[in-house]
């Protein structure tokens, strides 16, 4: 495990996630500045290929939005998807803007 993503698990303890919702925002911590993912990659990401609609719930808990970047996943339709960080989606599509992703 890299430091990185030791240092990452262990602020996440904090927040009383699950197992699947801190796997879930690790992998979101590596997406990185300009690019998308959409809920179904980041679910096969994880290796729960068919988890998408929960990897959107463990999103929609992201106790540190901005900072890891859940507003880099959307739908695999190219629509924006949901954003739980304060804005909803019209900071979500601010954001994805701001790093050239949409």
């Amino acid at each position: 495990m890299k430091i990185k993503e030791m240092q990452l698990r262990k602020l996440l303890s904090q927040f009383h996630l699950t197992e699947f919702e801190t796997e879930v925002l690790i992998a979101t911590a590596s997406i990185e500045e300009g690019k998308t993912l959409t809920y179904k990659e980041l679910a096969e990401r994880i290796g729960r290929p068919n988890s998408y609609r929960a990897v959107g719930n463990a999103l929609g808990r992201n106790p540190l939005a901005p900072e890891i970047p859940c507003h880099r996943v959307i739908k695999s339709s190219g629509e924006l998807g949901g954003y739980s960080g304060k804005g909803g989606n019209r900071k979500k599509k601010r954001l994805l803007r701001s790093e050239n992703a949409i």
